[in-house]
């Protein structure tokens, strides 16, 4: 698995992606909206919860790997121009 997150992380929307890819399948799991989550000990409560159950564990995996794939290239990798990249303006 050869993947550029130096790079990946200096992206704002790949940064998005990531936290999307594990909130979304929390609150769709539990029934919650945004909205729901008022106070950091509501959304601790909820993310603790979560990580004790195997299936919203699942879910958060499956769309983890969904953001971090690169579909224009085989396999969990990124392409060759993509890894020798220093910043993300390169």
């Amino acid at each position: 698995m050869k993947l550029n997150l130096k790079v990946r992380l200096q992206n704002p929307v790949f940064v998005a992606q990531i936290v999307m890819s594990i909130l979304v399948p929390i609150l769709g799991y539990c029934g919650l909206t945004v909205a729901d989550l008022t106070t950091w000990k509501a959304l601790g409560d909820v993310l603790l919860n979560a990580l004790s159950n195997p299936y919203c564990l699942g879910l958060m995996v499956v769309s983890v790997y969904n953001a971090l794939i690169d579909p224009t290239t085989p396999g969990l990798k990124d392409s060759q121009k993509v890894l020798e990249k220093k910043d993300i303006n390169d």
